[in-house]
């Protein structure tokens, strides 16, 4: 018999580390090719003009030039739209 109480294991105390998502470069500044503007989860942003979207959705720069945010209409499968947030380069 055991004379001091076991103390037992627990099933909490596991968490993943941050991702580190979200806007890397915001408007009015700078991005030179392969710049990583917005990494993200999903199409939160979508590639608009000198942007590509990496296989994880990351979108970067392929040209230098200037970062601008506009918003345009996205029309879904269910032929309902919504407001999409769409990231820009423009050459300077």
């Amino acid at each position: 018999m055991a004379t001091a109480k076991s103390a037992g294991s627990t099933r909490l105390g596991r968490d993943s580390a941050a991702k580190r998502l979200g806007v890397k470069l915001f408007e009015g500044e700078r991005a030179y090719p392969g710049n990583i503007l917005i990494r993200q989860r999903g199409t939160r942003y979508l590639a608009g003009k000198n942007v590509r979207m990496g296989s994880d959705n990351t979108l970067y720069s392929v040209t230098e030039g200037t970062i601008k945010f506009t918003q345009r209409s996205k029309k879904l499968f269910n032929g309902s739209s919504r407001s999409a947030k769409v990231v820009n380069v423009v050459s300077a």
